[in-house]
């Protein structure tokens, strides 16, 4: 089943994104099989990080929330917010 994985950043949380930024990737690179689509959310600028949206093929919802539990991004206390909701594609 498809999970959306919604990470919402700290407000003044650049450096810690920068910081764990290798760390994070290569984490997302040891799940690549479950990857369907991942990237961050931008501000209003079009460039700025403020938060991730990942979408996750994985077996159960608990499976999801311990990835989620896992990111580094998660454990250096990047985000303010992680949403973890079942995701059905309709289009294309």
């Amino acid at each position: 089943m498809i999970f959306m994985i919604r990470c919402v950043d700290k407000p003044d949380s650049a450096a810690i994104r920068q910081q764990t930024r290798e760390e994070h990737l290569a984490y997302i690179r040891e799940h690549l099989q479950d990857v369907y689509c991942a990237g961050p959310l931008l501000g209003e600028d079009g460039q700025t990080p403020v938060g991730s949206l990942l979408l996750m093929d994985f077996p159960t919802r608990a499976y999801a929330e311990a990835f989620a539990e896992g990111d580094p991004y998660n454990r250096a206390g990047l985000f303010q917010e992680v949403e973890v909701k079942p995701w059905k594609e309709v289009f294309p």
